[in-house]
This record gives C-alpha cells, sequence and structure tokens, in this order.
C-alpha cells in the first residue's frame, strides 16, 4: 500500500469578507506561515521517531479528537471572541451589538462543527 504524501503549502486567501468561514480562513493563513517541522525535526530527532511519522500522528490525533478539539481552541479564539463583544460595547450601539453577535456565532459555529455531526 502507497502511503498518502501531501504538500505543506503557506495560504494567504483569498476570501471575501463575507466569507462564513472568514475567521477559520484567517487563522490558517496566519498558522501556515510558520513552519511546523521547526518543532518537528528536533522531536523526531530526540525521539528516533520518523518526522514523517509525527506529522500523521499530529493531523490524524487532531482530526480525530472531534470535540475534544474544543478544549484545544485556546487562548487565541476566546479573546478573539472577548475583543469582539468589548469593542460592541464600547461603540454602544445595537448595530455594532448585532455586528459582534453575528461575528461571534460564526465562531462558535466553527467551533461545533465537531459536535455537529
Amino acid at each position: 500500500m502507497t502511503e498518502p504524501s501531501i504538500e505543506l503549502l503557506r495560504w494567504t486567501g483569498p476570501w471575501a469578507d463575507d466569507d462564513p468561514d472568514a475567521n477559520f480562513k484567517a487563522d490558517v493563513a496566519l498558522y501556515t506561515m510558520l513552519d511546523p517541522l521547526e518543532t518537528l525535526r528536533p522531536l523526531g530527532a530526540s525521539t528516533g521517531i520518523p518526522v514523517g511519522a509525527l506529522v500523521r500522528y499530529v493531523l490524524a490525533r487532531w482530526a480525530s479528537a472531534g470535540s475534544e478539539s474544543l478544549l484545544n481552541a485556546g487562548p487565541s479564539v476566546i479573546e478573539r471572541m472577548w475583543t469582539t463583544i468589548s469593542e460592541a460595547e464600547q461603540t454602544d450601539t445595537t448595530e455594532a451589538r448585532l455586528a459582534a453577535y453575528e461575528v461571534v456565532r460564526q465562531m462558535v459555529a466553527w467551533l461545533r462543527a465537531p459536535l455537529d455531526m
């Protein structure tokens, strides 16, 4: 059996301002600028595990985590939600609050995706 092979690409978009997946796409654009192998190469060297096996492990563990990924959303997601709400509160208009609601709603919908199967 031939093992799957993929190219690790940097990606910066584009996407439309009203794209329902804009927050996710912005996150992908941000994180694909990093080189994940900078972490995995030394880990492979110190553990004796091939880098390809580590990449496969990371992908399989994250992709199969389901709702566990909610716990791994991390502080950046919470901070983005809080900033959105805080800015709407400072603006102090119904329109700003409704716009913030929509942004946060989209983020929660994305976080809920593993549960919505």
